[in-house]
């Protein structure tokens, strides 16, 4: 997992898959607001299966495998 510039992640899964995640549209709910800042987004970590933030801020694995998409190379 990469934090890249733009609120989005590089993902990659167990099944083999790589694979963008948009965080942007997320940003607008409290909990992810403090992700707009790039200092913040950019502790990302894979912790217990998913990515995760200080503070206990995460995202539900299927929410990273489902609404991703799948990067090209």
């Amino acid at each position: 997992m990469t934090a890249l510039p733009g609120l989005v992640l590089d993902l990659a899964f167990v099944d083999g898959r790589r694979a963008l995640f948009d965080v942007a549209p997320f940003v607008v709910y409290p909990v992810f607001e403090c992700l707009k800042d790039p200092a913040v987004f950019n502790q990302a970590v894979v912790h217990h299966g998913t990515v995760a933030w200080p503070g206990g801020i995460d995202f539900d694995p299927d929410t990273l495998y489902l609404d991703s998409r799948t990067s090209v190379g």
